[in-house]
């Protein structure tokens, strides 16, 4: 990856800065017949998606909060002090997650806090 963010990264592939779409999921989502959803995400172009052109309404975005980071936010982060990049308890934490979250939040607008220490 030669360093670079994912953002970087795709744009010199001269691929876009997220190519993802969402139209698979909407139609599955319209298939069932649901008209209002509680979206799991932190990404507004998901939400911007799946309600484009559709029947489908996103009634409450559920955030999603890294646990490394919420334990941060909770002042409890020793309780998840590991050897970087361990998994215990399915909690990853390392600088890697931390910077491409990071990255997710500063370039590509997505939707969560970055704890005041790692700002």
């Amino acid at each position: 990856d030669l360093g670079y963010d994912t953002v970087m990264a795709n744009l010199m592939l001269n691929h876009g800065a997220d190519e993802r779409t969402y139209e698979v999921a909407q139609a599955i989502l319209e298939d069932l017949g649901l008209g209002q959803i509680r979206l799991l995400t932190n990404n507004p172009d998901k939400i911007e998606q799946v309600e484009k052109d559709s029947q489908i309404k996103v009634i409450e975005r559920v955030p999603m909060m890294p646990k490394s980071w919420e334990a941060i936010v909770q002042g409890t982060e020793a309780d998840f002090v590991v050897r970087e990049g361990a998994v215990q308890d399915k909690i990853v934490k390392g600088k890697e997650l931390d910077k491409y979250l990071k990255v997710k939040v500063e370039r590509m607008r997505h939707m969560i806090s970055i704890p005041t220490t790692m700002a």
